[in-house]
């Protein structure tokens, strides 16, 4: 009884974020309030289990990654870098999107997805601002180059930290392994942007004119404050790429960060709590504990399960299978507690004396199928619920089909690119 309860709550709530009849934060919190009253999950299984409750490493990091954000806003270094970036694009809309595009996925491959669309994305609404552009356009291609950038790293998106522990994977592993493949997206992804966004490329003359005669260096407003900043940031991005060496979560690097910008900083609280997405980490809570629900009835192990029963001893099959039931799943459910539950079934495949032991190819299948699955939907990866509710802040909304309609067509070429990438490479 509880498995369809879990699963009628998750599918109706769905529903609601999809057609976006009511508030995505309510239909979240909605869902999550009648797992918890009919006792599907309860308190022990939605604050203290790893594996059926909210993701506090995620929350925390995004909270942690939100506060830096409001500061650096403070000394117009967002502004500095919207007009640098403008200029060097010439004031051509389709260049500055795709110097954009570049720069977010080059830094998600170092840090992960959702900390670089929090720094880019500030940076995004003033470009467009000056230029008199539709930001919408931009915010997306965005946070898509953010999650195919992040596939290239151990670091890069959250569920390829997972599949690292499991699979006993080094940073080297996934840079060797996926990185080439990801660089020939990323050349694909920019031509499919040139034609996805097409009418989102035409700037007014007047303002490409006039950013073309603004100087960057004046948008800087507090040269101290920005020195302690940047200083403070570049520690937390060193914890970042280090963490796996100091044993230290990334939440925890970045609540550390935090803390310390906004002892050094001086400002009221005011100033930079208002850059926090209340919204967006209460939804991420509603979402988790919906997820949760569905780990702890066991579908998601059924349908876990039911590949590994499928696929045999035969490895071509089991790789196909593994990319796309990935890439579908994760456009349904967020990867990370999506990946967190495949990974154990992936590990008993590739085991020592298992029919498909050695074919650590399966990695790659489940990382490259959960990342850029992700791209399918608004609520596929973190990285997306964040760009949307920043874009809401600040009154452009973007609609879940919206989004949809051009993660899916990304996603769906990504991903069955990647199918001849593996088969051809690895087998």
């Amino acid at each position: 009884m509880t498995l369809w309860i879990a699963v009628a709550v998750f599918v109706g709530a769905y529903i609601f974020i999809a057609t976006e009849r009511i508030p995505r934060l309510a239909a979240a919190l909605g869902g999550a309030a009648i797992v918890l009253a009919l006792g599907v999950v309860g308190a022990e299984d939605i604050f203290f289990s790893e594996h059926t409750g909210i993701d506090w490493n995620v929350i925390f990091l995004l909270l942690g990654m939100m506060v830096i954000v409001g500061v650096l806003r403070q000394t117009g270094i967002f502004e500095y870098l919207a007009i640098w970036a403008a200029k060097r694009a010439g004031g051509n809309p389709f260049r500055v999107l795709v110097l954009l595009c570049l720069l977010t996925a080059g830094a998600s491959s170092l840090l992960d997805n959702v900390t670089t669309v929090l720094l880019v994305a500030p940076v995004t609404l003033l470009v467009c601002q000056r230029l008199g552009v539709r930001p919408e356009p931009y915010l997306i291609a965005e946070v898509l180059a953010a999650n195919i950038g992040g596939t290239a790293t151990l670091v890069g998106d959250p569920p390829n930290i997972i599949i690292a522990s499991r699979g006993d994977l080094s940073f080297n592993d996934f840079l060797v392994n996926l990185a080439p493949f990801i660089v020939v997206i990323l050349v694909i992804f920019v031509g499919l942007c040139r034609v996805l966004f097409r009418r989102a490329f035409v700037a007014d003359p007047d303002r490409v004119a006039q950013v073309m005669a603004l100087s960057e260096r004046e948008a800087i407003t507090d040269v101290r404050l920005l020195r302690r900043s940047l200083v403070v940031t570049g520690l937390v991005l060193a914890g970042f790429v280090l963490h796996s060496v100091l044993h230290v979560e990334p939440s925890i690097v970045a609540l550390l960060g935090a803390g310390l910008l906004v002892v050094v900083s001086g400002l009221s609280a005011g100033s930079y709590l208002e850059d926090v997405e209340w919204e967006t980490l209460v939804f991420f809570m509603g979402l988790f504990v919906m997820v949760g629900a569905l780990v702890k009835v066991g579908v998601i192990d059924s349908i876990a399960g039911w590949l590994a029963d499928v696929t045999g001893d035969r490895p071509a099959l089991a790789v196909t299978v593994l990319l796309f039931g990935s890439a579908i799943l994760s456009a349904v459910v967020d990867n990370i507690p999506f990946v967190a539950t495949m990974s154990p079934v992936v590990a008993q495949l590739v085991a020592p004396g298992a029919p498909l032991a050695g074919y650590t190819v399966l990695w790659w299948a489940l990382a490259l199928g959960a990342d850029l699955g992700g791209n399918a939907t608004a609520v596929g990866a973190s990285a997306n619920v964040v760009v949307l509710g920043i874009a809401k802040r600040n009154g452009v909304p973007i609609s879940f089909w919206e989004f949809t309609k051009y993660g899916s067509v990304v996603a769906a070429t990504t991903v069955v690119l990647a199918l001849p990438y593996l088969l051809i490479r690895y087998l």
